[in-house]
């Protein structure tokens, strides 16, 4: 079984070449599409088995008995597994085939949503054999594990996005797809907001389960792994682009990796930036609910209901800080982070101010801002600004660094920021988010030349 396992992520091995350029042409199209598009939705169905959580957080804390910082203490542990599982996912990835790593994390993601709502029932088994355990232990340890499965995600799509689009499409390419992420979060709070109504609060992790399930399977036959594996040539050739910046010496995958990502400073100040821009986006996403029933007077359903409009204008944000990127800056990204980062931290404050049953319409809109102006950093930092300032061989394990960090940010804005509410209550929340956008902005623009230069290095080439 473990053989077999293994086999299904080795790198699949390059194809015949194809030599007629009308078959180049036709193949290339259709693969493109068939693997942005499976990466998309594989991506936001991995959203729907984690982020469903966070839309049901009253209704755990009515049915488990957990208060909020015991609900805090889940969303950390998550954070924490996801976070180093990305890196280490990202260094697998490098070595792995795409189709994969990513069908293998959502397949046991969705086994873990499957059995999370009969907790209790498994806490009352292991009590009956003499074992006892707190259930936010239970419940952080099954999350926890679903951290791990959700790390093996992102990583392949980077590797994907690297090797099918060249690099002076890449800022757009690459913020269209992440807006997968947002996509999957707006709809999976859509679908949760109904079975709430209907008070099936279990299906919320069941559903997204068995989609799961389903698509992890469609995307072992629905996917490839490189051009080359299906016999086309390299994008930068067929595009006759800018080239990739690539590794010119035989360093071995350990050198590479020690060179262009843990020693890389310019990568380090990026993963910072990334642990204030992922506080800000979940101390928002996360908590909006409980904020909004806890001190505005919502109800839970009436909560869901204006906070999943953050997601969903989160598309649209991500898409055009990269098309913005690539049309006035030359795919630069420092310039728009910055930009994106100030409106951001108005927003916040904008949506503490206004929040309130009475202002339904701009209580949503407000936290649909919060999501147009977080994704675009989130997107361009720890995605394409990290792919700028390492080398191909490398982009995988890069993306995934800077994506630990990020997740230590979460980690912080799920237990730091239930702490502070306790503490210093919404408005301190609301307030950390400013400060955090302050500090990403202050180490984004420490690249600002590096991205320059790596921008030429391309096109000198």
């Amino acid at each position: 079984m473990f053989a077999k396992l293994v086999g299904w992520l080795k790198p699949l091995p390059d194809g015949t070449p194809i030599s007629d350029e009308a078959q180049i042409k036709r193949l290339y199209r259709n693969w493109r599409i068939k693997m942005f598009f499976g990466m998309y939705f594989g991506y936001a169905l991995f959203y729907f088995t984690r982020k469903n959580l966070d839309y049901v957080k009253p209704a755990l804390s009515q049915n488990f008995g957990l208060d909020v910082i015991q609900l805090g203490y889940i969303g950390t542990t998550i954070y924490l597994t996801y976070g180093i599982g990305k890196f280490l996912s990202g260094v697998l990835a490098d070595r792995c085939n795409i189709r994969g790593v990513m069908a293998l994390g959502l397949f046991v993601s969705s086994l873990i949503n499957l059995a999370f709502p009969f907790l209790p029932q498994f806490q009352a088994f292991l009590g009956n054999m003499g074992i006892t355990l707190p259930l936010v232990a239970l419940a952080s340890f099954a999350w926890g594990l679903n951290g791990v499965a959700q790390s093996m995600g992102f990583p392949p799509v980077a590797k994907g996005l690297v090797y099918w689009f060249s690099p002076s499409e890449r800022a757009t390419k690459w913020t269209l797809w992440s807006s997968s992420h947002t996509f999957g979060a707006f709809f999976v709070g859509v679908l949760i907001s109904y079975l709430l109504k209907l008070d099936m609060w279990k299906m919320a992790f069941i559903v997204p389960a068995f989609m799961g399930i389903c698509y992890s399977i469609f995307l072992m036959f629905f996917l490839t792994d490189k051009p080359t594996t299906v016999g086309l040539p390299p994008i930068e050739v067929y595009r006759n682009d800018v080239m990739p910046v690539k590794e010119k010496s035989s360093l071995s995958h350990w050198e590479i990796l020690k060179k262009h990502v843990l020693k890389n400073p310019f990568l380090w100040a990026l993963a910072i930036s990334y642990i204030f821009i992922y506080y800000v986006r979940f101390a928002t996403l996360d908590w909006g609910t409980m904020f909004l029933t806890q001190e505005r007077g919502f109800t839970p359903d009436g909560a869901v209901s204006a906070m999943k409009w953050m997601p969903f204008l989160g598309m649209p944000g991500g898409i055009v800080a990269g098309y913005l990127a690539d049309k006035f800056f030359q795919g630069r990204c420092t310039q728009m982070n910055i930009i994106y980062l100030v409106i951001l931290a108005a927003s916040c404050w904008g949506f503490y101010c206004v929040a309130g049953t009475d202002h339904f319409f701009w209580t949503s809109l407000l936290a649909s801002f919060i999501g147009f102006f977080v994704d675009g950093p989130q997107n361009l930092a720890g995605g394409v600004q990290a792919s700028r300032v390492t080398v191909q061989e490398s982009v995988s394990a890069a993306c995934g660094f800077t994506g630990m960090f990020g997740y230590f940010g979460a980690m912080l804005s799920s237990t730091g920021a239930a702490y502070i509410s306790k503490s210093f209550g919404w408005k301190g929340v609301y307030f950390s988010c400013i400060i955090a956008c302050i500090i990403a902005m202050g180490f984004i623009s420490t690249t600002w030349k590096k991205e320059a230069a790596s921008m030429a290095a391309e096109h000198n080439k």
